[in-house]
């Protein structure tokens, strides 16, 4: 009987192949490097989801050097300074 509920539950948790096209275009159009394409151009779905993993690596590592400079900025200002207010007004 699990095993019925279980294919149940993992059936209606399925998409269809329209979906996954449509998600798959979506993703495409939010890459900058794919997304520059002409439309004509074919990309392969495996391709659109190894740029996107790609591009999600890239963003984080942005991020995260981003957070570094602020973090030494913030160290080299004094905490009362104009420009230490406006920074955490910011991160606010």
């Amino acid at each position: 009987m699990s095993n019925r509920r279980s294919r149940q539950s993992s059936t209606a948790s399925r998409i269809s192949d329209d979906q996954m096209i449509d998600l798959v275009s979506k993703l495409r159009q939010l890459l900058p490097e794919i997304g520059e394409r002409r439309r004509s151009d074919k990309v392969s779905a495996s391709k659109v989801l190894q740029e996107t993993c790609n591009y999600i690596r890239k963003l984080h590592r942005e991020v995260d050097n981003l957070s570094d400079r602020l973090s030494q900025l913030l160290e080299s200002v004094d905490e009362e300074s104009p420009e230490a207010t406006v920074i955490r007004s910011l991160l606010m």
